[in-house]
């Protein structure tokens, strides 16, 4: 039997565990609630006295996720400002990045047996910028919609020139219900990377965010931006 050795490398901080699963939780309320809202007949059809009134209250609960979720993700970009490892873009800037996002689909398209050990697989950091234009989309859409009625006010100011822009209500309304499942889509496929990761190549993905170190068997090449020693 072979003995491995395995290191531990602290990655994700408390906040940054805090607020991916204050996330998690909004969006998939988001999702859910906002179904409803799309087609309430299924609200009506279980109970057409007192519809109206849950229908209101699923609203409310919409717009406080909104909120909550809209809350948390500021709060991410500020701890990514105070705490530079909790990193919210890739290093797209550095050519090695794109030889390891190379070295990792070749994997993923069954051409090597293997890729090489990261602690922040460089595929994901790009699939995660898109996600952060989803994201920035639907903020924009959803509280341009939610403050449709108040363009006068503080939030009228600041996203009453949206759905102008957009060509109207309607389509802000099909952007915003759109670029949603998009983010359900990538919210599927990011559960099943990180699974895979944590099974089958053994790279901690789904035990880190919930105690914030990687347990890693080989030496990962962006091991450096931990102690500065990689920009």
């Amino acid at each position: 039997m072979k003995e491995v050795t395995r290191k531990i490398y602290y990655l994700f901080s408390p906040w940054l565990r805090i607020f991916h699963w204050i996330m998690v939780v909004c969006i998939l309320t988001l999702f859910v609630t906002g179904l409803l809202i799309t087609n309430p007949w299924f609200i009506f059809a279980v109970d057409p006295t007192y519809s109206g009134m849950m229908v209101d209250n699923i609203r409310n609960i919409h717009f406080l996720a909104a909120y909550i979720f809209s809350a948390s993700f500021i709060l991410r970009i500020y701890g990514f400002i105070v705490n530079p490892g909790d990193r919210l873009f890739s290093h797209v800037w550095k050519g090695y990045f794109y030889r390891n996002v190379v070295d990792v689909m070749l994997h993923y398209m069954f051409l090597k047996h293997e890729h090489a050990s990261y602690l922040r697989n460089p595929l994901a950091r790009c699939s995660y910028t898109f996600l952060y234009v989803l994201v920035f989309i639907e903020m924009l859409t959803g509280f341009a919609i939610y403050y449709m009625t108040n363009i006068n006010g503080i939030g009228g100011i600041l996203f009453g020139w949206v759905i102008p822009l957009l060509g109207g209500e309607y389509m802000a309304h099909l952007i915003h219900h759109y670029v949603a499942w998009g983010i359900l889509l990538f919210a599927f496929g990011h559960v099943y990377m990180v699974i895979r990761a944590e099974f089958m190549e053994g790279e901690s993905e789904v035990s880190s965010m919930f105690a914030g170190s990687k347990i890693l068997a080989h030496e990962p090449r962006d091991a450096g931006h931990l102690d500065g020693t990689l920009k």
